[in-house]
C-alpha cells in the first residue's frame, strides 16, 4: 500500500491541526530517535543470534 503525495498532505495537515506548528518539530525529534533505537535494538538482537548461533555450532 503506497501513500500518494494527497494523502501525505492530508495526514500532514490532521497533524497540525491536533498538535500545533510549534509542536511538529519536537514530534519529529522524537520520532527520529524512536526509529534510531528500533534500528540499534534490532542490530543488537542480530548480534546476539550471531553470537549464539556461533556458540552453538562451536559445542558439537
Amino acid at each position: 500500500m503506497k501513500l500518494g503525495t494527497t494523502e501525505l498532505l492530508i495526514i500532514l495537515a490532521i497533524v497540525v491541526v491536533l498538535f500545533g506548528p510549534s509542536q511538529i518539530p519536537k514530534l519529529s525529534k522524537m520520532f527520529g530517535k524512536a526509529t534510531k533505537n528500533f534500528r540499534d535494538g534490532m542490530k543488537e538482537d542480530d548480534n546476539s543470534s550471531d553470537d549464539s548461533h556461533k556458540a552453538d555450532t562451536t559445542e558439537s
